[in-house]
């Protein structure tokens, strides 16, 4: 007899296995934690197989749930985009969309993608830009959402929400040896949260530098350390080609984490605005540390 998948149900699995537990995908899905534990038991019976292992303190996908998680996402992407497209009610509009240029991939391409699928009649403006520019932008109210970079973690005290965290790295050319000098030699964009991060760091640890180059211009920075004329830092994983993480051995000092934070949901007043704000929080849940890897 054959057997036909519910796409609810798959979504459910989906969400689970991005967020890595039920409750947070039972927040995501605005479902009760008994309705998605209880889909997900409906599928392992539908399949006769067992998709989940829950013997340790997390949950694990087994080989069988490894198996259909790729199957899944592609099911939902399709009936979503199916649905969008032939539906009359599909919403039409814009949202603005702010994001820190180092941020940008792997995850917001996929991000926009899957909400392009959901809502084909809706533009998604994506500016890309640094953190301060782009918090002075939001309080203008020129953004819907915005995404941060930033020491500390957002909460509802500062009406946003932490997605995620990743270590900061210095970087430098590939094979450099330019970080071995004193002063040490620093290359900034102007408005940069990392660079006060970077110097307060290096002041602490009693080494003496200097800014060799200070521009309004990222690519100029780029190219800058990809010569070895300067050091950088980064968010560790993502440092551009030419670059690579320095391996100093202690010589330079440790750096703080940084939060990814999300601004902007809690003023929300359209539902695509509230679907996009929800794939950004699915998918910076699948998202590893430290370096921003690909998912799915």
């Amino acid at each position: 007899m054959m057997r036909n998948l519910d796409i609810t149900t798959l979504r459910s699995f989906v969400a689970v296995a991005d967020t890595g537990g039920v409750t947070r995908a039972a927040a995501l899905l605005h479902l009760t934690q008994s309705a998605v534990s209880m889909q997900l038991k409906r599928l392992e019976e539908l399949l006769d197989v067992k998709l989940l292992d829950r013997s340790g303190r997390g949950i694990a996908l087994t080989a069988n749930g490894e198996l259909l998680l790729g199957y899944a996402r592609k099911m939902v992407t399709m009936n979503d985009e199916l649905v969008g497209r032939l539906t009359d009610q599909a919403f039409e509009g814009s949202v603005a969309l702010g994001v820190p240029h180092d941020i940008v991939t792997p995850v917001i391409p996929q991000v926009l993608k899957r909400f392009n699928a959901m809502y084909p009649r809706v533009r998604v403006d994506l500016v890309a830009a640094n953190t301060r520019d782009l918090q002075t932008a939001y309080d203008k109210g020129e953004f819907d959402l915005i995404l941060t970079t930033e020491t500390t973690a957002a909460s509802s005290a500062t009406k946003g929400e932490l997605l995620h965290e990743m270590p900061l790295a210095w970087v430098g050319s590939v094979d450099g040896v330019l970080w071995r000098e004193r002063p040490l030699r620093l290359g900034f964009e102007r408005s940069c949260i990392f660079r006060e991060v970077a110097i307060k760091a290096l002041d602490a640890a009693g080494i003496t530098w200097d800014m060799a180059v200070e521009t309004d211009s990222d690519r100029t920075i780029e190219a800058t350390v990809s010569a070895d004329l300067a050091v950088g830092v980064v968010l560790d994983g993502v440092q551009p080609i030419g670059q690579e993480i320095i391996a100093h051995g202690g010589l330079l000092p440790e750096l703080p984490l940084q939060h990814i934070n999300m601004y902007g949901a809690e003023r929300i007043r359209t539902q695509y605005v509230a679907t996009l704000a929800d794939l950004l929080r699915q998918s910076y849940a699948s998202v590893s540390r430290p370096a921003l890897r690909a998912f799915g």
